[in-house]
C-alpha cells in the first residue's frame, strides 16, 4: 500500500476498508475459503510509516518500494501517492507482475493512463481503479430508483459538489497546498472529473461531448508551512456534458464555494415520472403525483415550501463503507474470477474527460470524447 500516509490512503483505504476485512476474517469466497489481506505500507518519510504502523496494528512497513516489490509474497501493489507519483509507481509495479489496484486519476494525461491499461492488459495482470462513489448509500439508493422505474424517462441530470476551501492564513486549509498547483498535477478538473465519468457512464449513459469553462477564483493561498504561494491551477469548474440517449449532464464543481444545498455532493435526475436528489448518504423523491404546480407570479410569496413536497427514500438494509465493498469486489475478483469492470481501462477514461474539459475550456468549445479501445488479453 504505497502513498498510505496520505489522508485517502489512510483513513477510508486502511482503518476503514483493510483493517475491518481482516478484522472479520476476510473475504469470503466460497463455503470454504476466505481471502485476507496482509498489508506492506510503502512512502517516503519512515517516522509517518512507523506511526501509522504502531497505531494501527500493522507490522510491516518500508521505504523501499523496489524492495517491496520485490517480495513474492506481495501480490497487489495498491497506490494512493499524489498523482504526479503515480502512473510511474505503477508502471513498475505491473512490470514487477503485481497485480494493481490504484486511485485515480491513475495519471495526468490520456496517453499515460492508456498505456498503463494496455502494459496490464500485456502482461495478463487483473487490475482495478477505485470508483467509490459508485456504493455511496445515497447513489446506491438512486440506482435503485432508476431501476424501479420511479423516474420514467430520464432526460437531465445536475451535480453540485464543493465547499470553502480556506486559504490557510487565517484558518487552516482543509487540502494540501499541491491540489493548486497545476505543476504538480492540482487542479479541480483533474481531481474530480474522473468521478463525474465514472458516476454519468455508469448511472446514466456514456460521456459523448463536453463543454466546461473554469477559473482560479481564489489566486493567493498558504501552504503547510504558512507560507503564500499563487494558485496556477483552477478551483473551480462550470460544465456540461452530452450524454447517449439524448440526456444533458450539467456540473457545478468548486472549492471556493459556501454550501447551501443538502450535502457536499448532490445530484438531480429529473425524469418524466419524477426527480431525485441523491447526496452522500440521503435520497430525496419527488412522484410526478406529488409535483406541486407552481404559477409565476414575483409579485406574492409563493404559498409553496418546496422542500416540503419532497419525501425521504428509504431501504431496509445497512450500508458498509464505498471503499472497503470495492476493495471486497477486488479481492473476489482477483481470487474468485468475479467479474470487475472498473478497470485501467475506466481509469483512463477519467482522465480522458479531464483532458477534454480541459481543452474546451481552452477553446471556449464543444469537444468530442472519441472511445478507448479496448486492447487484447
Amino acid at each position: 500500500m504505497n502513498g498510505v500516509t496520505g489522508r485517502m490512503g489512510t483513513n477510508q483505504h486502511l482503518i476503514r476498508s483493510i483493517l475491518p476485512i481482516i478484522k472479520q476474517g476476510g473475504v469470503s469466497l466460497n463455503d470454504k475459503e476466505f481471502a485476507l489481506p496482509d498489508p506492506v505500507l510503502v512512502g517516503r518519510n519512515p517516522k509517518k510509516l512507523k506511526g501509522l504502523a504502531e497505531r494501527t496494528g500493522v507490522k510491516k512497513w518500508t521505504t523501499d518500494l523496489d524492495q517491496a516489490l520485490s517480495d513474492t509474497g506481495n501480490s497487489i501493489y495498491f497506490d494512493a501517492q499524489i498523482t504526479t507519483l503515480r502512473a510511474r509507481s505503477v508502471k513498475r509495479a505491473i512490470e514487477a507482475g503485481k497485480h494493481i489496484y490504484c486511485e485515480k486519476p491513475t495519471a495526468t494525461t490520456t496517453d499515460q493512463a492508456y498505456e498503463l491499461y494496455r502494459l496490464a492488459q500485456k502482461t495478463k495482470i487483473k487490475h482495478g481503479v477505485v470508483q467509490d462513489k459508485l456504493w455511496l448509500p445515497g447513489l446506491q439508493k438512486l440506482r435503485s430508483m432508476q431501476k424501479n422505474g420511479f423516474l420514467g424517462r430520464v432526460f437531465a441530470v445536475r451535480g453540485e459538489f464543493g465547499y470553502w476551501v480556506f486559504e490557510g492564513n487565517e484558518v487552516e486549509a482543509q487540502r494540501p497546498s499541491w491540489n493548486y498547483k497545476k505543476e504538480e498535477g492540482g487542479g479541480i478538473i483533474l481531481d474530480m472529473f474522473p468521478h463525474w465519468r465514472y458516476l454519468l457512464d455508469n448511472l446514466f449513459g456514456k460521456v459523448k461531448s463536453v463543454s466546461c469553462v473554469a477559473a482560479t477564483h481564489i489566486p493567493t493561498r498558504w501552504d503547510e508551512s504558512g507560507t503564500a504561494y499563487e494558485c496556477t491551477a483552477e478551483d473551480t469548474a462550470y460544465s456540461t456534458f452530452h450524454l447517449e440517449g439524448g440526456i444533458i449532464a450539467r456540473f457545478n464543481s468548486s472549492w471556493s464555494v459556501r454550501v447551501r444545498r443538502d450535502d457536499l455532493l448532490t445530484i438531480q435526475v429529473d425524469g418524466t415520472q419524477g426527480s431525485a436528489v441523491a447526496g452522500l448518504r440521503d435520497c430525496m423523491i419527488q412522484s410526478y403525483q406529488d409535483t406541486p404546480r407552481p404559477v409565476w407570479n414575483p409579485d406574492v410569496k409563493s404559498s409553496i415550501k418546496y422542500f416540503e413536497t419532497w419525501k425521504p427514500y428509504q431501504e431496509d438494509w445497512e450500508y458498509e463503507n464505498a471503499f472497503k465493498i470495492q476493495w471486497e469486489l477486488f479481492l473476489m475478483h482477483l481470487l474468485n474470477k468475479d467479474p470487475f469492470p472498473w478497470d485501467l481501462l475506466e481509469g483512463a477514461k477519467g482522465v480522458q474527460l479531464a483532458e477534454k474539459a480541459i481543452e474546451s475550456w481552452g477553446g471556449r468549445a464543444w469537444v468530442d470524447i472519441p472511445e478507448l479501445a479496448t486492447a487484447g488479453d
